[in-house]
């Protein structure tokens, strides 16, 4: 001891000891103490030594807190989506397209309406002569609105989604010709009301009076009054007629346009001039001195008959000043509708105009579709009407848009008829029969069972004799998970994918399945699967692993009960594996 203080007293040797050294040497009961022996000083002054196991501890623990953290977001993941619903999308409205004249807001017949519950309705309304359009096969329909609001042009370029079509395409008493841009709305597959199809076909008032004939032929003339007319194609036939007086229709118009009573022969061949000079074809009708006029019309499922009594003494009543008054509804007025709602393809809005005669008969001269003028007291009542036939349609195609089976898988589903017979014995047969080893693998010794595989065996039932396939016809995924194609495939694919694959052995085994008693490893195998080194993962790769499991069966689970239990499963599991290597 001394020594060690004349050592000490060296200003040197100080400076070269640690730190820690010198406090411990000049505390004051190191030298009033009772003697120390050597072999307790030299083990005081050694240094201390670096500890391999804390270093293995910290980093056991720094992956247990790594384990922790992940687990913590996940849970708390897995509470902000159980916490509540997420916030409502807004839905794109849809557009509905209005072809009218600026006469009618249309815009406030649909406000507060919605498609299917969920989808607005955004009115664009324009006229024939203010659209333009271009077509696509997979594009659909653009089209471009020019209108003057207030004063103010305004330019838009949209794509409907449904049209409701109040203005006559084809008029040729106003030299108006939109047939152009009906078959530009049926190119971009646009629905309308009324059909684009039968929107076409009324574009010529002769071409609408032979499916009249059609119906006058199936009902007969008790039933479905029929006026009599003669089609001319053109001036060259117009030679004569067998009745006077007569009215003569000229081309496609409307409101009484191109209309002209003729009285005698004379008069008959100056109508087949102008006839020549409008290059058109012509009608003839014999002329009924009537006492008012009928129409009936059909909105949906709503039907109206109204009576219009001329008062200025013309004999169209449809020209001048008239009485206008609703009549009762008849089942011959319904029949009258219904069958000329069905003529190409259906009409949804239409109205079938008829003359009662002094005579007391009554004949039918014309049919008009969604075009048609509304009349009476009940004006806004039909524009109600309309509008909510519009809205049934268009949820009609949205709920059709959204049961439209994928390309990707058939539709309907095809299930192969299954035969009822009862095998039972061959069945348990097969099932209790050892299977074969896979290619390239040792082959089973006589009265050896083959290993216990991580699946079920799993028999495919044909659908005529309910017999299970050869093993020859299992598919190498349906073979043992050991087996080298699998290994191959798995050692290639994450380690996730290896485990699920089966390359790595589970923790514990699955149970056999019901009806197969459970098979022994044979000696040989024993043996190859002592010789065989388990394979070993990095301590944080297999928690990453783990978890990854863990939150692909959370997704996979039906409730969110099962999937915090399989959480704290598979973190259970984690830990066990993790201190038991």
């Amino acid at each position: 001891m001394n020594f060690l203080r004349r050592r000490l007293s060296d200003s040197s040797f100080v400076a070269n000891l640690p730190n820690g050294y010198m406090m411990d040497l000049q505390r004051p009961d190191s030298s009033t103490s009772s003697p120390v022996s050597p072999a307790t000083e030299r083990k005081h002054l050694q240094p201390p030594q670096p500890s391999h196991s804390s270093s293995a501890g910290s980093s056991i623990f720094s992956s247990i807190s790594s384990a922790m953290k992940q687990t913590t977001q996940a849970a708390a993941g897995l509470m902000d989506h159980s916490a509540g619903p997420a916030p409502p999308v807004a839905q794109k409205p849809k557009i509905l397209l209005v072809i009218d004249d600026a006469h009618t807001d249309w815009a406030k017949y649909f406000q507060g309406k919605k498609v299917n519950g969920e989808f607005d309705i955004r009115v664009e309304q324009a006229e024939f002569s203010e659209l333009n359009l271009a077509a696509y096969v997979m594009g659909g329909c653009m089209v471009d609105m020019q209108v003057m609001r207030n004063g103010t042009k305004v330019v838009r370029s949209f794509k409907p989604d449904f049209v409701l079509i109040r203005q006559h395409a084809y008029s040729m008493a106003l030299g108006e010709d939109f047939r152009s841009l009906i078959i530009g709305l049926q190119y971009g597959g646009i629905h309308t009301v009324n059909s684009l199809y039968s929107i076409y076909n009324f574009c010529s008032k002769p071409w609408v009076f032979s499916q009249l004939i059609k119906i006058f032929n199936s009902l007969g003339p008790e039933k479905f009054p029929l006026v009599e007319q003669t089609f001319f194609p053109s001036h060259k036939q117009m030679l004569t007629t067998p009745n006077f007086p007569v009215v003569v229709k000229l081309g496609h118009a409307h409101a009484g346009m191109g209309k002209v009573k003729v009285e005698n022969q004379h008069d008959f061949r100056d109508m087949a001039s102008i006839v020549a000079m409008a290059k058109t074809y012509a009608t003839t009708e014999p002329f009924i001195d009537s006492k008012y006029d009928i129409r009936i019309q059909k909105i949906g499922s709503n039907y109206k008959a109204y009576m219009r009594t001329s008062i200025s003494g013309n004999w169209k009543a449809n020209t001048g000043s008239a009485m206008l008054e609703q009549i009762a509804m008849t089942e011959r007025y319904r029949l009258w509708a219904d069958a000329c709602a069905e003529m190409f393809g259906g009409l949804d809005i239409c109205a079938v105009k008829a003359v009662h005669s002094k005579d007391g008969k009554d004949y039918i001269i014309e049919v008009m579709d969604s075009s048609m003028p509304l009349i009476g007291e009940h004006i806004e009542e039909d524009r109600q009407l309309i509008a909510d036939l519009v809205v049934s349609k268009m949820t009609q195609l949205v709920i059709t848009a959204g049961s439209t089976p994928s390309p990707l898988r058939p539709w309907p589903p095809q299930v192969q008829p299954v035969s009822m017979k009862s095998q039972t014995g061959p069945l348990l047969g097969q099932l209790s029969q050892p299977r074969p080893p896979p290619q390239g693998g040792p082959r089973q010794p006589q009265g050896s069972q083959p290993p216990r595989t991580n699946a079920p065996p799993q028999q495919r039932l044909s659908p005529q004799g309910q017999q299970p396939q050869s093993p020859q016809s299992t598919s190498p995924q349906q073979r043992s998970p050991g087996s080298p194609q699998q290994v191959r495939s798995a050692a290639g694919s994450s380690p996730v994918q290896a485990s699920k694959a089966g390359a790595f052995p589970p923790q514990q085994p699955r149970p056999p399945a019901q009806g197969r008693a459970p098979s022994q490893p044979s000696p040989t195998e024993m043996s190859k699967q002592q010789t065989t080194p388990h394979p070993h993962l990095n301590k944080s790769q297999s928690l990453t692993n783990s978890f990854s499991i863990s939150e692909s069966s959370q997704r996979g689970n039906a409730t969110e009960d099962e999937a915090k239990a399989e959480t704290i499963r598979n973190l259970r599991k984690s830990f066990a594996s993790l201190f038991s290597d």
